[in-house]
């Protein structure tokens, strides 16, 4: 028998909002389906083996990065963003993920039969909004309508180009010993905000999503000359993901302390009413960077001197090899952290 993608992603029956789905990346087994079946049919590449957040290549002598990414979020517009700053910022930081400086983006816009053209018209007035606070040109793109019913209102495909100005690539493979773990700020508040919507859940207080761009707070790591060696923004399957993910690539053991990751009060107790580990919730205004020892104090001074990296923390190291993730927790005891079976939140970005 012929297994289906939703059999591959998602073999348990979905149910509530807190178990695992068949939507989304960051999960074991969307890391499987890349991993045996996507990736070998593509023939060998040194850039898809990095499995980064895009693809540096060589033009004529110039280092470009280029990325694409689709968003599917469910519902378009949500508390603190939507779906067309999603698509702008998520490509933006993609490439900034690489160590370059975003240039331009292409838009693609499949609609679903139905969708009301005010709602459609304020979407791309947000597309464009975003685009030029994020520094970046939107220079072509596509639109292609589908039958209602097929494409839960707007689906949008960008893809990115921007110059690399990182000196030396900026990647997992990079990853050394000794490496501190910067966490650009809080983890938790897009998912969150994404489910709160959603479901009509109220909290004491709104919790917004941190969709934003993350291009000048990296650019200026790397102007002030610090030694990066990894960078990854962290959506779908959230810092723990982000973390395992890095840590099987480069095969380097990363250990974190528990005690040092910022969640906010909020969102750590709708995590505990919902049933989820915010160390796998989404985000989209996040960042983990992996820096050489000695320019630790420096990056984390830069970045909580920048708007988007206000509560920046030092989270751990990396040791030597193993390829696995350790969390210490606030009484010195240690547990593996790994992929999650699927994704615990569906369309979230």
């Amino acid at each position: 028998m012929t297994a289906r993608i939703d059999e591959i992603v998602c073999p348990v029956p979905a149910g509530p909002a807190q178990v695992l789905l068949a939507h989304g990346g960051g999960g074991r087994l969307m890391w499987r389906l890349i991993e045996e079946l996507i990736v070998p049919a593509l023939g060998d590449d040194p850039h898809r083996r990095s499995l980064h957040d895009g693809a540096v290549v060589t033009v004529e002598g110039a280092r470009l990065a280029f990325t694409t990414d689709s968003y599917v979020v469910r519902p378009l517009i949500f508390p603190g963003g939507d779906i067309a700053q999603l698509a702008v910022n998520g490509t933006v930081n993609d490439l900034a993920m690489c160590g370059a400086r975003p240039l331009a983006l292409s838009a693609g816009l499949i609609v679903e039969e139905g969708l009301p053209l005010d709602l459609l018209r304020q979407l791309m007035e947000s597309l464009g909004r975003a685009a030029s606070a994020a520094g970046v040109r939107i220079v072509t793109g596509d639109t292609k309508v589908v039958d209602r019913g097929k494409g839960d209102g707007l689906f949008i495909n960008t893809a990115g180009v921007g110059v690399v100005v990182a000196p030396h690539p900026v990647e997992p493979r990079a990853v050394r010993r000794g490496d501190a773990v910067l966490l650009s700020g809080d983890i938790g508040r897009h998912g969150i905000a994404i489910m709160a919507s959603r479901e009509g859940l109220a909290f004491e207080t709104t919790i917004e999503s941190d969709c934003a761009p993350l291009a000048a707070p990296v650019l200026e790591l790397l102007a002030a000359g610090v030694e990066v060696h990894c960078l990854r923004d962290l959506t779908r399957g959230g810092l723990g993901a982000a973390l395992v993910e890095i840590a099987r690539t480069a095969g380097r053991r990363i250990a974190v302390e528990e005690s040092a990751i910022p969640v906010r009060p909020d969102v750590h107790a709708a995590c505990e009413l919902l049933g989820l580990d915010p160390l796998y919730v989404a985000n989209e205004g996040r960042f983990v960077a992996f820096v050489a020892p000695g320019d630790a104090e420096r990056a984390l001074s830069l970045l909580r001197g920048h708007p988007r990296g206000v509560g920046a923390a030092r989270i751990g190291e990396v040791g030597g090899e193993g390829g696995d993730v350790v969390m210490i927790g606030p009484l010195g005891t240690a547990r593996a952290v790994d992929l999650p079976s699927g994704e615990q939140l569906p369309r979230i970005c």
